[in-house]
This record gives C-alpha cells, sequence and structure tokens, in this order.
C-alpha cells in the first residue's frame, strides 16, 4: 500500500520538490487541519466584490448606451464596438486574475489537504462562469464564501454560500421577488401586466444539491415555499433592474442585503415544519435545519467518500462520516478526522483518476521553476484541458468519476502539456532524481527503468508526469 504517495496525491495536491519525507501521513494529515490559512498571502491583491460588482455595473451601463446609439443610427450596432470591448473587459479581468491566484495557491500551499477541500467544497457548492453576471465574481466566491468556513459548521458553509453575490446571481435568486412582497403589489397596482415573480432555482439547487440530495423526501410544494423564504435576499450595484432603488443609501456595490419589501409575507412550511419567523430570519431557519437533517448528513458523507474513496462510495465508510456529521452537529474538522482515520481512503483499489485541475496542479508543486504556472493564459490552459476554472457549466459541479477525466483524448492533451513544459524546462530538472520524491512509494521498478532510459532530461520529465502513477490519485 503506497502510503505516501496517497497521502500526498488522494488527500494532498501532489508533494512539492522541497517537501521533507514524511514519517506518519495520517499525523501529517491532522495537522494540517489546525494549520491552515484561509487568507493565503498569494490571493491578498485580488479584486474586492465593491471592485468586481463596480466594473460589472459599468460594463451594463456601456452597452445600454451603444443599444441606445446603436437605435438612434438605424440598428447599426458596430460603432461601439471598441467600448464594449473595453468595459467587458474589466470583469473579465478579475475572473483571470483569481484563477491565476488559485493555482499559486495551490502550488505554495503548505497545507495541500485543506487546500483540496477548498477545492471539493467549491464544486460541491457550484457556480459557473459561463454567466456573465457571475464571471467577475467566481474567485472572490471561493476565497470569501468557501475558505473562511472550510474548518467550521457546515451550517455557516452553507449559509456563507447561498449569500454569496455568485450565487444569488447565477441561481436567480437576486431577482427572485414574493408574489404578495410590497414591492409586486405596488408594481401590480400601478397597472403592469405582469409584477416581478418568484424564482425557485435557488431552492431547488439547495435541497437537490447543497443538502438533501435527491431522493429525500421532498416535494415541489417544499420548492415553492423555500423560495418563498429567501426572497429578499439580493445584491447592491448592478444596475437599475427591478429592486435596485429599493437599496439603501449607503449600500455599497456588490454587498448582499436582505430588502425586505422585496420578501414574500406570512409563515411557509417546509418538510412538514412552520417556519414563522420575520424577514431574514425566516430563511436562515430553514437552512440552518436543512444543515442538520439526517438525510443532508449521509448526502455529504457519501460525496467525500465518493472523493477520497472512489466511484462506488464505500458503505462503511459512508456510514461512518454520516454518523460523525449527525452526533457533531456538522462539525466539519470531525469529518476530516474521521476520514483520515479510516481505512478505506488508504486502499490502492479501486484505482482513482486526477481531474485536469489536480493533475496540472501535483505537477507544477513538483518543479522547482518559479512562475511557470503564471507564465501562461491560466484559464485558457485548464480550458484546452477539459477542466475550466470556476465553469462547471451547471450547478451540479464537476463530476468525481474516474471515466470523467480517464478519456484518451484527455490523456493526450495532458501528454502534449507535460512535453511543452519539459521543453521549457530543459536540463534543469532530472526525472530520475524526480521520480522517487515525487511518486514515492507507488514508483515501480518498470517506471524507474523507463524514465532512465529517456533520451533527454526532457522526455524523461515528460514520462514522469505522464506515467500511469503520476496519473492516479
Amino acid at each position: 500500500m503506497a502510503v505516501q504517495y496517497l497521502a500526498a496525491n488522494r488527500f494532498g495536491l501532489g508533494r512539492r520538490f522541497d517537501d521533507p519525507p514524511v514519517a506518519d501521513p495520517k499525523a501529517w494529515l491532522t495537522r494540517q487541519i489546525g494549520d491552515y490559512d484561509p487568507a493565503p498571502a498569494t490571493l491578498a491583491e485580488l479584486a474586492t466584490r465593491e471592485t468586481i460588482a463596480t466594473a460589472y455595473a459599468e460594463y451594463r451601463e456601456e452597452r445600454q448606451a451603444e443599444r441606445r446609439a446603436a437605435a438612434m443610427n438605424d440598428g447599426d450596432d458596430n460603432m461601439p464596438q471598441a467600448g464594449r470591448r473595453m468595459a467587458r473587459a474589466g470583469f473579465r479581468r478579475h475572473y483571470a486574475e483569481a484563477a491565476s491566484a488559485r493555482l499559486a495557491a495551490a502550488v505554495a500551499t503548505p497545507t495541500p489537504f485543506p487546500e483540496r477541500l477548498v477545492h471539493f467544497w467549491t464544486n460541491h457548492f457550484a457556480i459557473s462562469a459561463d454567466k456573465q453576471a457571475v464571471v467577475g465574481f467566481a474567485g472572490n466566491y471561493e476565497n470569501e464564501a468557501i475558505r473562511p468556513h472550510i474548518m467550521g459548521k457546515f451550517s455557516d458553509l452553507l449559509i456563507a454560500a447561498v449569500h454569496h453575490p455568485a450565487m444569488l446571481l447565477y441561481l436567480d435568486q437576486a431577482q427572485s421577488f414574493g408574489p404578495d412582497s410590497a414591492f409586486a403589489t405596488r408594481v401590480r397596482n400601478r397597472g403592469k401586466r405582469q409584477a416581478p415573480g418568484l424564482n425557485e432555482n435557488l431552492a431547488r439547487e439547495i435541497l437537490e444539491l447543497h443538502t438533501l440530495g435527491v431522493g429525500a423526501g421532498y416535494t415541489q410544494a417544499d420548492v415553492t415555499s423555500f423560495a418563498r423564504a429567501l426572497t429578499g435576499r439580493t445584491v447592491a450595484g448592478l444596475g437599475r433592474g427591478a429592486g435596485q432603488r429599493l437599496m439603501p443609501a449607503d449600500a455599497r456595490p456588490g454587498e448582499t442585503l436582505f430588502v425586505e419589501r422585496l420578501h414574500q409575507p406570512g409563515p411557509q412550511t417546509i418538510l412538514g415544519r412552520r417556519y414563522d419567523q420575520p424577514g431574514a430570519k425566516q430563511a436562515e431557519a430553514v437552512l440552518r435545519d436543512l444543515a442538520g437533517h439526517p438525510a443532508t448528513g449521509r448526502h455529504i458523507a457519501t460525496k467525500l467518500a465518493r472523493h477520497f474513496g472512489g466511484d462506488t462510495p464505500p458503505a462503511a465508510l459512508v456510514d461512518r462520516l454520516a454518523q460523525d456529521f449527525q452526533s457533531t452537529g456538522g462539525d466539519l474538522p470531525s469529518l476530516y478526522r474521521t476520514l483520515i482515520a479510516s481505512p478505506e481512503p488508504w486502499a490502492a483499489e479501486p484505482a482513482m483518476f486526477k481531474s485536469p485541475w489536480d493533475w496540472t496542479v501535483s505537477m507544477l508543486r513538483a518543479l522547482k521553476t518559479p512562475g511557470l504556472g503564471q507564465q501562461q493564459n491560466i484559464a485558457a490552459m485548464f480550458t484546452q484541458l477539459g477542466q475550466p476554472v470556476w465553469r462547471p457549466g451547471s450547478p451540479k459541479g464537476y463530476d468525481d468519476m474516474v471515466a470523467t477525466w480517464a478519456g484518451s483524448a484527455a490523456l493526450m492533451q495532458r501528454v502534449e502539456l507535460a512535453s511543452r513544459i519539459a521543453g521549457r524546462i530543459g536540463d534543469r530538472a532530472d526525472a530520475r532524481q524526480l521520480a522517487p520524491l515525487v511518486l514515492a512509494d507507488a514508483l515501480t521498478p518498470e517506471t524507474a527503468q523507463a524514465i532512465g532510459r529517456a533520451d533527454s532530461p526532457g522526455q524523461g520529465i515528460a514520462m514522469l508526469f505522464a506515467s500511469p502513477a503520476f496519473l492516479r490519485r
């Protein structure tokens, strides 16, 4: 059993070139829980919510001005192309900078196990930057909603994710209004054909993906009632859309607010429980109850067991994690310690396969080449590899199954990237010396022999990073 390799790659993100030997892998992983820094220096210079929101609002205003100008020029929309590109670049730049900083943080981190958990939870509470309003906020979402809460209670992590602008915009909650709210009633009384209505996207995904899971027994009526409870939560400073004029005068762009006049009044019944709390307290009460539900504990346990134990989550591991979740009230560090202490994640079989993100990070961690990962367009690189950063394309996030990442075309792309990087390194790295460090107790005589017979240092590096052992998690 290759415990050294599994500790570094299944639990972590691969060994760094300067990592000392680890005598006790389980103790090493456990220490990282206490050593975790939620705000690494590599992320310190990234744009704030206010800057991101302002850039997006400026783009929207610029685009609206262009449309008005086009209408005055008989529909000719060619004149303002340069201005539109400049406005768009503002909020898209924040995405690219955050993606590069994320990679730098993963490559440099001394606590790769918690860093993997950051990526796990971001994928669990998935947003996707395919949606224009979300692009600039994607990195900020991970850094402000996920990172600070992975070592606390699941309920607090859930609420932080749900309240972040990226989630509210991605699942259209910022445009969801109580049908009988003061705002909707005023619109109807003015004789408008249709008042702003309820959007159920966020409520449905919280129940289906974030908490209870599919088949947990909730109904469409529960979804609708929950959607009503969630109304009123919105994002300030993103333009002049419905509800924006109700924001407080001192609201800062990008700030998440609860606006009472957008909220559906009255009690709601969800999963047989009545919630009659006033205003924002109503949705928070629902979220905390969902976070503590036994079905949520089993859903989270199953996803963690799959991520660390293989495509078919080991039943004993799922039961153990679910019991821990329930007995501790969703205490996440306790859940991680149970995971480390369990035998199932330490089994070599079934084989697990690195995603493009895992593979790239583990490769860069192994190389003593400062700035290598930042010398190209990071977002474009991961798009080419098939796993665009913060762009899974759906609220389900990226699939955690071997077959998703093990296709022949995907492997060829990795081989090509490994060859390009090896070509840039030249003879600055020796794969014969690197292989025992990187592969540790997973290095087989056959792999060592093949690397040793390489025609050049670069070819040896490419063979190392394309080897079956390195591709495994």
